[in-house]
């Protein structure tokens, strides 16, 4: 401790003017203690004042240059030092120092820039400002190729500081990216493939980079997809993948990339995870489980990369992740209900699957999840089941397998995600198929189940859903029987609210549904119509410039269809209703035109 006094005493009095040999000795004190107790040393280094002293030790020509710049790499190893290296000026020296050419100085300037960047707002600014950044993007250009010892461990130096220059920090790294410095790491990472810390440190950077949508831009000019899937298959530990999984999986949100990470052979890496990880209970292999299966659904959502792998229904991977399904993991079950989900993206898949069995598969998963089942998997197979229902030649080959009934065993559920599903598949499912419509839409349990979710305030999907399925019963069965069971349930008015929904899709499926129930069941919705206000929403729509044609069109025929009750026709009577409608008689649209002056001479023979 008294060494070290006198070294921080002798390096204040003599920094200017002493011999390199006094200079020498005060800094290998200072290095001995820092390895001995760097935080207490740092301390003694802060409070002495030499940091200041260090600004003018940094020249380039001085045989001390490399020491310095280690003590002050040493030091910033504190947070606590970090911005007083900052405010003691060493910044723009040390910096100064990017462009010499010893390798050893080099070496401890970056380490002492990378370290005072760490975590440091000032830090970073103040390389920022000094321009650091940019000598060090052009000495990774220069040094990529070299493969010697010094060569790579420079390079691991220069990569570790900029991770920690551009380290969440979307401005510093989209500078990083305009350098162009994700080809040169891109390159670099295939050329020193052997080496394990420099390869490790390539990978931080790019998944600190590859959040970024610009950066996924540029990776996908690169060879990257290819790098990364030869150096995984290499890899034998868990912490190794999932560096390498930390890159993949922002990456793989890219269509581009997805479709190279195909072609590079990343899925069956995948795949052969699953397969060995599948059954075990150790921590690490089902967090490798998870990230695997996760990254394949992701892989699934590009449509190229999807339909690749879709390979007509023949293709292997297909028929892995079918395996998926019937299986005892929760995270494979998930993951199998997801991919089949994703493979339905488009009619000739979709019918092609219902045509093999892979209904059944679904419904036994969501049997097996009914009674307290896992809600992220009811979620994924109530999502597969709609996409498979959205063809037409599906509909009735899956209400025949029973999916209606399975899908009714979830409306118990309280979960808003898996209630939104159910609503959409049931939607699906009854569209153009009456029969279906007019089952459903008379069991008075979903009608009032519907009913309720029509007012979930908190969960605008539910809503919307509920709204749309009470709208499709109707309008798909043109029954008697389902809008009666709709009456006494009280739905109408949510048909009505729903007429002034902000999605025209909407507001017109709730005027033809309430334009049916006025003409099949007037006398029985009456009084519902009037409480709800009806006459005076059409009386809006109508009037607002904004309303589209068709909902223009399908308020006047609503409003012919309700004038043959008494209580609605005083109403419209009473609204000056044919102000309104006679100047839509001269309409853009031919159809809205003709429609007026239908309803005008209705309203005036009425009157």
């Amino acid at each position: 401790a008294d060494n070290l006094s006198e070294a921080l005493k002798k390096l204040k009095i003599t920094s200017t003017d002493s011999t390199a040999d006094s200079l020498e000795g005060c800094l290998d004190c200072l290095l001995q203690a820092l390895a001995q107790n760097n935080m207490e040393t740092s301390e003694k280094i802060q409070k002495s004042g030499v940091l200041q002293v260090f600004a003018s030790l940094l020249a380039p020509q001085s045989s001390c240059t490399a020491k310095v710049a280690n003590i002050i790499a040493e030091v910033a190893r504190n947070e606590f030092m970090r911005n007083p290296c900052v405010d003691a000026g060493l910044i723009p020296p040390l910096v100064q120092l990017l462009n010499c050419k010893d390798q050893e100085v080099l070496l401890q300037t970056g380490r002492a820039l990378g370290n005072i960047c760490y975590d440091s707002h000032e830090g970073r600014n103040a390389v920022d400002h000094a321009g650091g950044a940019h000598i060090v993007v052009d000495h990774l250009r220069s040094l990529c190729s070299k493969t010697d010892p010094a060569s790579e461990k420079l390079l691991t130096v220069f990569c570790g500081m900029l991770m920690n220059y551009s380290n969440e920090n979307d401005t510093l790294q989209s500078q990083l990216i305009n350098m162009g410095v994700i080809p040169t790491l891109v390159k670099l990472l295939g050329i020193h493939c052997q080496n394990a810390a420099l390869t490790e440190m390539c990978l931080v950077a790019f998944g600190n980079l590859a959040e970024l949508e610009s950066s996924k831009e540029q990776f996908a000019y690169t060879n990257i997809a290819e790098e990364l899937v030869k150096l995984f298959k290499k890899q034998i530990e868990h912490d190794k993948k999932e560096i390498i999984f930390e890159v993949l999986a922002p990456l793989a949100e890219n269509d581009v990339i997805k479709l190279q990470l195909v072609e590079a052979g990343l899925v069956e890496c995948l795949l052969e995870i699953v397969q060995k990880t599948v059954d075990s209970d150790k921590e690490d292999d089902i967090a490798e489980l998870k990230t695997a299966s996760d990254l394949m659904v992701l892989l699934l959502l590009g449509d190229e990369s999807m339909q690749k792998l879709f390979e007509g229904g023949k293709g292997s991977v297909f028929q892995r992740v079918l395996s998926w399904i019937p299986s005892n993991s929760h995270q494979l079950q998930l993951a199998g209900a997801l991919a089949i989900a994703n493979f339905a993206r488009n009619d000739g898949n979709c019918i092609h699957m219902v045509d093999n069995g892979i209904v059944q598969k679904l419904m036994d998963l969501l049997d097996r999840h009914v009674e307290d089942g896992n809600v992220t998997v009811q979620h994924a197979a109530l999502s597969a089941l709609r996409n498979l229902a959205i063809p037409v030649v599906n509909k009735a080959k899956m209400l025949s397998a029973g999916v209606a009934e399975a899908v009714l065993k979830f409306l118990r559920s309280e979960m808003p995600p898996v209630q939104f599903k159910l609503l959409g598949t049931l939607r699906m499912l009854i569209d153009a198929q009456a029969e279906a419509a007019e089952q459903l839409g008379k069991n008075i349990k979903l009608v009032e189940r519907l009913v309720e979710w029509c007012e979930a305030k908190d969960h605008a999907g539910v809503m919307g859903e509920s709204n749309r399925l009470l709208s499709a019963l109707i309008r798909h069965s043109k029954s008697k029987d389902v809008i009666r069971t709709i009456v006494q349930s009280g739905g109408i008015k949510h048909l009505v609210t729903m007429a002034t929904s902000e999605h025209v899709i909407m507001q017109n499926e709730a005027l033809v549904a309430l334009a049916l129930i006025a003409a099949l069941e007037l006398v029985t919705a009456e009084k519902d119509l009037e409480n709800a206000q009806l006459v005076q929403i059409l009386h809006r729509l109508l009037s607002d410039d904004r309303s589209a044609p068709e909902i223009k069109y399908n308020s006047m025929v609503l409003i012919c269809a309700l004038i043959g009750s008494e209580p609605l026709q005083k109403e419209v009577q009473s609204m000056a209703f044919l102000e309104v409608i006679s100047k839509l008689r001269s309409h853009e649209n031919k159809t809205v035109a003709q429609q007026a002056s239908l309803t005008e001479q209705r309203l005036a023979v009425e009157s």
